[in-house]
């Protein structure tokens, strides 16, 4: 365990605080002791059929402990110049980082993508919905890289097209489906974004949440109505806008569970419903509790607790700011030197964030480590194998998504982007 000392002086005031959370305070020296780093396996190496999304890799990748790696990574980048275009999630490894033109999130890596169109490749280090994403966005005479096929999401692979059909068939059985607006998640999966595209719906981002929704109550009579939103495949996130943000109410909520017959609800419940919500969340911010919030606030004094809105109801109603992995990124750095924040997200960006402002005294806020494991898969030795192909003229790994999928889930992207706002 690595231990940190610090005097904390909070700021009266932040941008996009909720009113009366800020106050003046200033305390003395505190200590606090941060998760200790977990050994990572080397996932995805060799095949690998039963993990997530399965994998074969072609050929031997490099040796996690090959003491030439990084030479041999800065070598192949070199190599490729402008050919390639390198993406890094936020929750990505510093190792990968390293190598990476943009960082960013989801939705900001594939328009990235998509503004350089002279690349030949991309290669997307992030998981499989975001590499769909970018080849969607990008031309057909550029090969989207994903370095390693099993960097899947949890969250996106719990609603399978389907079941997404099920449900919807349960809707227009109870005569609503007319009524009822899709909203889907950036983090699906290429064929549930097409499934939102052909029924009128839009895509939305953990940032514009609230004017994806607002856009699609407005298409079936407003807020005010009875019209519905399906909204997939985040429940945490549908929730906590449609509450938090859009003024309704738990009881305006439920919970539609593809794995029971008619989602588990009856058909008055889908009529008396405003978000019908998909059974789905992340494994990573799932796991923050209350308690996590109420450890911290125990253990570090005057600590702001900010938290991603893909968390439990409760763990956004217990801390300070709530925002998207852009907003978590943009207050850390607009942050006061000598302020105390607790991070409520992947425990590799709030790591980052830490290093990146000595000045602040930054914690993880669960007590236990949790790398996003899927997004973790990506690695060093995938990396250099893949662009090392390239190099070689052996492109492995291309992301290519089915023509018709592609085209109505650019649809529903595109709507999002004419959202107010983008």
């Amino acid at each position: 365990m690595s231990t940190r000392t610090a005097c904390i002086v909070a700021r009266s005031g932040a941008a996009g605080a909720r009113p009366g959370v800020w106050k003046d305070r200033r305390v003395s020296a505190i200590t606090f002791s941060e998760p200790a780093p977990s050994a990572l396996l080397l996932l995805g190496r060799g095949v690998d059929l039963a993990s997530e999304r399965g994998v074969e890799c072609v050929g031997d990748l490099p040796a996690p402990s090959d003491p030439d790696l990084v030479a041999r990574a800065r070598a192949a980048r070199a190599a490729l110049g402008s050919r390639a275009f390198v993406l890094g999630h936020h929750y990505q490894r510093d190792e990968v980082i390293e190598f990476a033109d943009v960082t960013g999130d989801s939705f900001k890596l594939a328009r990235e993508a998509a503004a350089r169109p002279d690349a030949e490749f991309i290669l997307f280090c992030g998981v499989h919905f975001m590499a769909e994403s970018a080849d969607i966005l990008t031309s057909d005479q550029q090969q989207v890289i994903l370095p390693d096929l099993a960097a899947g999401c949890s969250m996106a692979d719990m609603a399978a097209i389907d079941q997404v059909e099920d449900a919807w068939d349960v809707l227009v059985d109870a005569g609503l489906a007319e009524s009822t607006v899709p909203v889907t998640y950036m983090n699906s999966a290429a064929s549930i974004k097409a499934f939102t595209g052909r029924h009128g719906g839009t895509i939305c981002t953990s940032s514009n949440a609230h004017v994806a929704l607002r856009w699609a109550f407005d298409k079936v009579g407003g807020l005010g109505a009875t019209g519905k939103v399906l909204f997939m495949p985040d429940q945490h996130l549908g929730r906590n806008t449609a509450v938090q943000q859009l003024g309704l109410s738990l009881d305006d909520c439920v919970v539609f569970d593809p794995r029971k017959p008619g989602g588990g609800l009856t058909t008055q419940q889908l009529r008396d419903a405003r978000m019908i919500l998909w059974r789905g969340h992340c494994s990573v911010h799932g796991r923050f509790s209350v308690r996590n919030v109420t450890d911290m606030r125990a253990a570090v004094p005057d600590v702001t607790v900010i938290v991603h809105p893909e968390c439990q109801h409760e763990v956004v109603l217990a801390a300070d700011l709530v925002g998207s992995t852009e907003y978590i990124v943009k207050a850390l750095d607009a942050a006061a030197p000598g302020s105390s924040w607790a991070v409520g997200t992947e425990l590799n960006l709030v790591r980052r964030l830490a290093a990146a402002h000595p000045d602040k005294n930054i914690h993880y806020l669960d007590s236990t480590v949790c790398f996003c494991s899927t997004m973790n898969r990506i690695d060093l030795p995938h990396l250099v194998w893949a662009m090392e192909s390239l190099v070689a003229g052996r492109p492995v790994n291309r992301i290519v998504v089915d023509p018709d999928d592609a085209h109505w889930a650019r649809v529903a992207l595109d709507q999002m982007l004419a959202l107010p706002g983008y």
